[in-house]
């Protein structure tokens, strides 16, 4: 691999962290060629039991988080094991990350403020449920809580239907990625520097920050905004619609691309109407549209419409399956999808190039300790 393509190369990072929101920073550090260690439990990560089994009893949920790591098991109810982690960390660690239950990890004695009394260039990430601070600060969460919490919930799914998260762990492994991201700017600017920080962040502060734009929208009228499924508020047409076979989601939000739907689905009697004539009339009556759309669409497949529509300009989607996605010939020509030579399952990669160049996997998913001689002889 280029050195473009593993910018973190001889940075040491310390992953104190289990489930999905630290080991996903992790993840994402050591695909950019950071050493991540990563500190479990005898008994591993909890995601090591979640998820599908494949049949030699490797999580699935594991597998996708924990490519580039070498594990090493700390037990640390013991004051000798602590020490030791407590002397790595202070003397070859770059970055630390934690997201141990609120407190504990002050308990333990491996907090920032004490690591960073004997190495001011430690980088330190504590990443918490509710924050750092406030009424809420020590208690715990999880993704579908943050969900709740954080509003994700209210503005997801359809109208007059229960409550639905989002289907991914999006709040987690949004965290994962602030974290990731606070690292990296903490890490340029101690080249500056040479001084290292204590950054904090959250899962419900990350569930805040998805819900900018809805936000926003309060501020105008104090109304909270609606559930609109597939769609999307204040656009139109721009949904999932039933074909024949499944489902295609239509992206027409604009004047121009309108035009270009009706005369694909030769209805060019709605560019006369006037209840059509801007998209925040064809947003108001929307219901009036899709009552031309929907039946219309239904009579098709989505390969149909698609090539219809992709020939027209107009941008549109299947709504794939996760194999269909993972069959598509743009996800084997990208190469996001990759494997060791001495295995044959696939796991995404990186969703970044540098110089047209994808990081790699360099090791896979370590087993519950593998590295543990390894790493203390360092």
């Amino acid at each position: 691999m280029s050195d473009a393509a593993s910018p973190l190369d001889g940075i040491i990072v310390v992953e104190i962290g289990t489930s999905v929101a630290a080991p996903f920073a992790g993840w994402i550090l050591g695909y950019l060629g950071a050493r991540v260690i990563k500190i479990e439990s005898a008994k591993g990560d909890d995601a090591r039991r979640w998820g599908r089994m494949f049949p030699d009893g490797r999580s699935s949920f594991f597998e996708a988080l924990n490519a580039n790591k070498k594990s090493v098991v700390v037990d640390l109810r013991d004051s000798a094991e602590r020490n030791w982690l407590k002397e790595f960390c202070i003397e070859q660690a770059d970055v630390v990350i934690q997201n141990m239950r609120p407190g504990k990890i002050a308990e333990l004695g491996l907090d920032g403020v004490e690591l960073q009394l004997k190495n001011p260039k430690l980088i330190y990430f504590n990443l918490g449920a509710f924050g750092a601070k406030g009424p809420k600060a020590m208690d715990p969460g999880y993704d579908p809580l943050m969900q709740a919490a954080g509003g994700i919930m209210s503005v997801t799914g359809e109208a007059d239907r229960p409550p639905v998260r989002v289907g991914v762990s999006i709040v987690d492994m949004g965290s994962g990625m602030w974290a990731a991201i606070g690292i990296l700017a903490a890490l340029f600017r101690r080249t500056q520097s040479g001084m290292g920080c204590i950054l904090d962040g959250s899962l419900y502060e990350t569930s805040i920050a998805w819900v900018a734009n809805q936000a926003a929208m309060v501020q105008v009228d104090g109304k909270n905004p609606e559930k609109v499924g597939s769609g999307a508020r204040g656009m139109a047409p721009y949904q999932a619609y039933e074909c024949s076979d499944g489902y295609l989601v239509i992206s027409a939000p604009n004047d121009g691309l309108f035009e270009r739907l009706c005369n694909a689905l030769d209805v060019q009697h709605l560019l006369s109407d006037f209840r059509f004539a801007s998209n925040q009339e064809r947003y108001a009556n929307l219901s009036e549209l899709n009552e031309v759309l929907i039946p219309l669409i239904a009579d098709s497949t989505r390969n149909h419409w698609s090539e219809l529509l992709k020939a027209a300009g107009v941008p549109c989607a299947p709504v794939c399956s996760i194999s269909e996605m993972l069959s598509d010939p743009q996800t084997n020509a990208l190469g996001i999808m990759q494997s060791l030579p001495s295995s044959t399952t696939e796991l995404v990669g990186l969703p970044i190039s540098f110089n047209g160049q994808r990081p790699q996997m360099r090791s896979a998913p370590p087993l519950i300790g593998e590295h543990t001689a390894e790493v203390k002889g360092m």
